[in-house]
């Protein structure tokens, strides 16, 4: 059933960044209905509400159920009229979430784009696709290169959420990436599930490498940022282009995991504790100056205190500029949920701690190696006495900031020559030079 016409709808989204550029696709498309859209924060009303959810571990699930159950209960209150949720949790758990809250008007899974749209009695424009309503800061943007996935880690459960990988066109991208650096865009940060599969499925290839020189030779942006590599058959050339283009930025984000070798088997990552180890010494002779951004599962079924220590020890040599740590998620259909969940919650937390206090004394470490230093600072925003802004090593949300008090009147967006003067483990204080 078709509603009556709307004239406001909030789209919230939880996450990650694939899930904030499907909710920018879909704000563009409502955008060209001349519907008013507001974002997560914005103030004002709106009669519809559409939550796109995340449900790739326990935490993220619960968060996108609460932000439900609140817009439920703001509807029962008659302050809203509709509710819809679209996403990750919605494709997964659509069954039973139907079920458990009947008061959702409808429940829409993560290729449902066009039928949400629709449903709202808007016209769908599959050819303006593009037409994106950017939710970052208009300096920088998000391409999402594709979607799904073909690996087959025993932990994640995307694969059965998203489905196969499925690479965009080459001209789609460009065409897109055309539009982002039309609205303002000086930073381009390419992600999907997996960077280095792109062109597999369609040119029987890896074809990053290719794609990245088509958008660094647009010469269109400052910065590309490359997220979500992955360790198994990565690309080689990829770091000759990096190296060789200016425009592409010296960080590499390569999830781990791990560095065990029975546990990197059960995980079915596809790589060894050697190649591991070989692979970070490629990039360290390839890319010297590169970041290098991973993340880290502890608790894994299984895991012996003897493992842990390994990834440990594995930490402390290789000194990553950044690193996130997560506790296992035992998630249904998954390859591990046949694995006995069998490490305490308790023990996870505390491995957990143990590899960020390790993290944490080796990024005070390298941050106190950049004081005196000058770099490219790109201004993200003000807050109180600062403006905020972030290197080439540093992404956006997740990395280190700048923080740099100044008299003067500078302008988010803008790249301006900093000198550290100090720092500690996560934050850099500098200056203006001259």
């Amino acid at each position: 059933m078709i509603m009556k016409s709307r004239q406001s709808i909030r789209v919230i989204t939880l996450g990650c960044a694939k899930n904030l550029v499907d909710s920018e696709v879909l704000m563009g498309q409502l955008k060209l209905n001349n519907i008013k859209v507001l974002r997560d924060d914005d103030k004002g009303h709106a009669d519809t509400v559409v939550i796109n959810t995340c449900g790739f571990i326990n935490d993220a699930k619960e968060e996108s159920i609460d932000m439900i159950l609140s817009y439920i209960d703001q509807k029962r209150k008659g302050r809203i009229r509709d509710v819809y949720v679209m996403g990750c949790l919605s494709e997964r758990f659509r069954e039973p979430l139907m079920k458990e809250i009947p008061e959702v008007d409808e429940f829409f899974g993560v290729n449902d784009l066009a039928n949400v749209v629709k449903r709202m009695g808007l016209e769908f424009r599959q050819n303006l696709l593009g037409e994106r309503y950017l939710t970052t800061p208009s300096h920088y943007a998000y391409l999402k290169i594709a979607e799904g996935c073909n690996r087959s880690c025993s932990f994640c459960a995307i694969p059965g959420i998203r489905g196969k990988h499925i690479s965009r066109t080459p001209e789609d991208l460009i065409s897109e990436a055309r539009n982002l650096s039309g609205q303002g865009v000086k930073e381009l940060l390419l992600i999907s599930q997996d960077l280095t599969f792109y062109g597999m499925d369609r040119l029987k290839k890896q074809a990053l490498p290719e794609l990245v020189e088509q958008l660094s030779d647009l010469d269109l942006f400052k910065w590309i940022r490359l997220h979500y590599l992955y360790p198994s058959t990565f690309p080689e050339r990829l770091l000759a282009v990096i190296n060789e283009r200016k425009d592409v930025c010296n960080y590499i984000d390569i999830p781990l995991q791990h560095i065990n070798d029975r546990i990197l088997s059960s995980m079915r990552r596809g790589v060894s504790s050697k190649e591991t180890r070989d692979l970070i010494a490629k990039f360290r002779n390839s890319l010297p100056g590169a970041a290098i951004r991973t993340a880290f599962i502890v608790g894994y079924p299984g895991e012996t205190e003897q493992e842990f220590r390994e990834l440990e020890d594995f930490i402390r040599e290789s000194r990553f500029d950044r690193a996130g740590v997560f506790t296992y998620s035992h998630e249904e259909n998954t390859a591990a949920f046949g694995l006995e969940d069998n490490i305490p919650e308790e023990v996870k937390q505390e491995r957990a701690s143990r590899l960020m206090e390790i993290q944490m004394d080796i990024s005070l470490d390298l941050n106190l190696e950049k004081v005196g230093k000058t770099y490219a600072v790109l201004l993200d925003r003000k807050e109180g006495e600062y403006f905020v802004g972030r290197t080439e090593y540093d992404s956006p949300e997740i990395d280190n900031e700048v923080l740099i008090k100044s008299a003067s009147n500078l302008k988010i967006g803008e790249f301006y020559n900093v000198k550290i003067n100090e720092a500690d483990a996560f934050d850099l204080y500098g200056s203006l030079t001259e």
